[in-house]
């Protein structure tokens, strides 16, 4: 299976083809990968290759990760997050990469045979606030969206930074604004669409990350016309991430990550083709 990589409207991407779908236009399934490994979209492409799917799976580089890692440097992101965890690094990093989304989009459907209707999202980890950012603004039409550990409140990624740097984070009025902002519980009632969706919890994941999923599942049940379509799957011996360090290359499976590939594949062939 060929897989291009190249750049829309600045993002870099891989992406790679369906199979089996015919020379006509395909539909579109785009993810934003972690900053835990898989920390680059070579690399998440390789973890969650999604074979099954007929879609184009294009996997978009979130902004400071692989071809644009701030001076080349993995560490230059980490002197972000210690002069501010979530106003220096979490939150841009969040914001641009929902922002420059839909010119993105426009590139990605000059440059690959995708059709033109809504397109379905996958994110992972801040990745996963990324989608949920793309999906309450609500200027691309969505069809489907699978978060896999996802941030969904921005103050529990703001701790987990924090036991990386070591420095205990100070809240200001202004950090308290950005986190409302990304804080995708508490939005819940901004979505007035509601495509179907599917929250994949690590049963190792970040105890945060687990109970902050279970209520942004509550949120969403109790405003959804159909509520069967928010969908949660644990799985079990997931951790946070899902490849091995230094999660900068493609790099083989592992065992509890290809379970979550199967979720993925059976979950979105059953909404691409249903």
């Amino acid at each position: 299976m060929e897989t291009i990589t190249g750049t829309a409207a600045g993002v870099p991407f891989t992406a790679v083809p369906p199979v089996g779908v015919g020379d006509g236009p395909a539909p579109l399934v785009v993810t934003w990968h972690m900053l835990d490994a898989p920390r680059t979209d070579a690399a998440f492409a390789a973890a969650l290759p999604m074979a099954g799917v007929p879609a184009w799976r294009v996997h978009l580089g979130m902004p400071m990760c692989g071809a644009r890692m701030v001076d080349g440097r993995v560490d230059a992101a980490l002197e972000l997050a210690r002069e501010d965890a979530l106003l220096a690094f979490l939150a841009p990093l969040a914001r641009q990469a929902a922002d420059e989304f839909p010119a993105a989009l426009v590139a990605l459907r000059e440059q690959l045979p995708v059709d033109d209707e809504p397109v379905s999202l996958l994110g992972a980890s801040l990745g996963g606030a990324v989608a949920l950012q793309v999906l309450t603004t609500q200027r691309i039409p969505v069809r489907a969206v699978a978060l896999v550990n996802p941030a969904v409140r921005i103050r529990s990624a703001v701790e987990r930074v924090t036991d990386l740097t070591g420095q205990a984070y100070r809240w200001t009025e202004e950090s308290r604004e950005a986190a409302d902002e990304l804080d995708f519980v508490a939005r819940a009632g901004d979505l007035t669409s509601h495509p179907p969706l599917l929250l994949v919890s690590g049963e190792l994941d970040h105890p945060e990350f687990r109970t902050d999923a279970a209520a942004l599942v509550d949120a969403l049940r109790e405003r959804c016309p159909y509520p069967e379509e928010v969908e949660v799957i644990t799985v079990p011996d997931l951790a946070h991430p899902l490849a091995d360090e230094p999660g900068l290359e493609p790099a083989p499976q592992l065992p509890a990550t290809r379970a979550v590939d199967e979720i993925l594949t059976r979950w979105f062939r059953r909404r691409l083709t249903g």
